[in-house]
Order: structure tokens, then sequence, then C-alpha cells
């Protein structure tokens, strides 16, 4: 199987005796109070999802991965893992103390062994990881709201976040790759996405299946934007067709705990390397991936694996072209297999099927099955009523 990025599985999970243990001196630490999405990133640093991170980046690592999308010691990653907070409440905090992780719920989840405080650089970090300082960029927006100091250090998990949703779906990497072994899956294909399925995605997954094992579809369910139609309306419409149009022993679903940063080519190759910590050998990099409104190139997330060496990336991209029904074809296709002109073609994207949502229409079969369809006007009637 794929080795994780960076070598090993990273786990920061401590269990039994030690996390007993753990759990009883956090509770005369100072304490540190986080959000829900800080949580989530402590929990996905500590199963191996960000392999080969162990906490949240010091300073030097921080501008590493800014200006030179790697690590300090080398190693590429293109996107900063960081934990922000106040003026007020770092300068309290003193280097080399222990701190006990809270949620607003009081609970402790996690500690952090507190190794650096750091005030980012936000209009360096906007241009190169969003390449716009723009605010209109929600992952710009973002950006400017967080707090203004960074704290680095490695972290333990000691209590896991609890969900309501998805939970079937919820797996850390080892047990992805535990499951892959188990199907013997020596190769496999994974497709991030953060909208329902419509035939576009199900052409380019099925031409990437016929090169490998398995498919791991991994729908992202984290925050995104607010005209993102919800994640459950997404895990659904893959759940009414996923045993009509994948053969059942050759296609799995895990959800990606992750917040959209919409930051295009970056959060391409961040989303590719999460999912060879999952165990993926192939990662579907499609048009405009993790892209937000005209900010990107069509194209862009694909040329950047070619900045870097090919083991330096260790999971094979897949780039793959605009898909779209060709009438005269009467067929999926790209612009490499279809010689008609474009008005022979009904374009497919979220964002066309949430117009014609809105407008109260059915997206045709060309663009989505009617099981899906029947999922979206469920959604729209949630989102648009």
């Amino acid at each position: 199987m794929i080795r994780p990025h960076g070598g090993k599985l990273v786990n920061r999970i401590a269990v039994g005796e030690a996390r007993e243990e753990l759990l009883a001196r956090a509770g005369g630490l100072p304490d540190l109070i986080l959000s829900w999405q800080q949580l989530a990133e402590l929990e996905n640093i500590a199963t191996g999802l960000y392999s080969p991170l162990e906490g949240f980046l010091d300073e030097l690592n921080y501008y590493s991965v800014i200006n030179e999308m790697r690590l300090a010691d080398g190693t590429v990653w293109t996107i900063p893992i960081v934990l922000d907070t106040s003026e007020e409440v770092a300068r309290a905090l003193k280097l080399g103390s222990q701190l006990a992780l809270k949620g607003k719920d009081g609970k402790i989840y996690g500690l952090l062994d507190l190794e650096d405080k750091y005030v980012p650089d936000l209009i360096n970090e906007a241009e190169r990881i969003y390449q716009t300082i723009d605010d209109r960029h929600p992952g710009v927006a973002n950006l400017y709201r967080r707090g203004q100091v960074l704290l680095g250090g490695k972290v333990t998990l000691l209590n896991r976040l609890y969900y309501q949703d998805f939970n079937e779906y919820r797996k850390d990497p080892a047990q992805v790759r535990e499951l892959f072994a188990a199907r013997g899956w020596k190769t496999v294909v994974g497709f991030q996405t953060r909208n329902p399925i419509h035939r576009a995605h199900e052409y380019i997954q099925k031409c990437a299946l016929e090169i490998t094992d398995g498919l791991l579809i991994s729908p992202l369910v984290g925050e995104t934007k607010k005209t993102d139609i919800p994640a459950r309306y997404r895990i659904e419409s893959y759940q009414v067709v996923m045993d009509k149009i994948y053969p059942p022993n050759r296609v799995e679903m895990v959800v990606f705990p992750v917040d959209m940063r919409y930051a295009g080519p970056r959060e391409a190759v961040f989303h590719a390397l999460c999912r060879k910590n999952l165990g993926c050998t192939h990662f579907i990099v499609g048009r405009d991936h993790a892209g937000v409104g005209n900010f990107y190139g069509t194209y862009d997330a694909q040329r950047i694996f070619d900045l870097f060496k090919a083991e330096e990336i260790g999971i094979i991209p897949l780039k793959f072209e605009h898909a779209f029904y060709c009438s005269r074809c009467a067929a999926m296709a790209t612009s490499k297999t279809c010689p008609h002109e474009e008005e022979y073609h009904i374009i497919l994207s979220g964002t066309r099927i949430r117009e014609l949502l809105r407008e109260g229409r059915r997206p045709p079969v060309e663009v989505s099955r009617p099981e899906v369809v029947d999922v979206l006007i469920k959604a729209a009637a949630y989102m648009y009523n």
C-alpha cells in the first residue's frame, strides 16, 4: 500500500492508561477554548489525515508553507494548518508550557505543547494561498477574520468530537487503509467533491475506475459557502445511486471532515496529499478544482502538480478535461474525445444545476439522474424557500 505523506501515518491519539493520566493532569493546566472548526483540525492532525504534521505550524514552517509550498524540512505541503487566538489570550501564554484544549462545552479534547506564538502576515498569506487580497473571496474573508496571533506546537488528542451525521462514513486514515487492504485494492482513486453527483462526475469517476482497483468517493463535509448545497443532500445524492452506477465491490464512500478554503491550485495539492494519507494511489483533479468565482484559471489546479517531482507528491493526479453531454455523440465526452461544436454540448456543472433549481426547473437527464434530481429538489426547498 502507498506510504503516507512523509513516510509514516501520524498518530497523536492518547489511549488507555496514558490517556487517563493526561486527562487528570490536563485539569490543572492553563486552558485554551477552541471553536468547533479548530477542534476538527486538532482531530485531523491527531488521526494522521494531515501527516506528516504532528501539530499546528510554528512560524518557521508557516512561512515555509506560505512562500515555498513546503515544510521547513522540504516536504511538500501547500496549505498552512494553524491555530489562531487573540492578542490578549496569547499574551498570557508561556512558551514551553502545555495547554488544555477545550471546547465551548468545557470538555477537554486535547493538549498543545506550546512551542511558538507569532503574528502572521495576512496580506502575504492571502496573495500566496488565494492569489488575491480581495475579501470577496470566501477564503480571504475567513483569513481576515482570524485571530491576530498563531500558536504552534505538537498536539495530543484526548477526546473525540461527537457528530450526529454521516457516522457510517466517518473513518480515520488507519481504518480506511485497513478497509482497502481487506478489499484487496492495491490502486485506489480518490474523488473530492463539495457538490452532489452529476453526470460529469460519474463519467470521470468511471474513467478512473477503469485503471484502478477501487474508487473512494470522499465528499467534503466541513464548512462551505452558504450557496453550496448542504452536505446532507450531497451525501444523499450519492446514496441513492451508488448501487446502481458502480460495482458494489469497487467503491467506498468516506467523508472528508475538512473545511473548504477555496484555495484553488494549492488546495488541490492539499486534497491529494490528504487522500494519499487515506491510502489512495490516484486522485482526480478536474476543472477548477477547489475554485470559486473567477479567481483561478480553469486548469490551474492541474498545472500546479507539474511544479513538483512525482516522488515528492507520491499520489498520481488524474487530470480530466471538463466533461459534458454531446447530443451528436449521444454520450458523455470531453474536448479530447468529442469532435462536435459547442452548440451540441449540454454543459454540466454544480453552478448550472443550482441555477435550474432556483428557477424551479428539473435539470435534464443528460445533466443528472432522476433519483439525484429528487434529492436536489429537496435541497432547493431547504435553501431557497
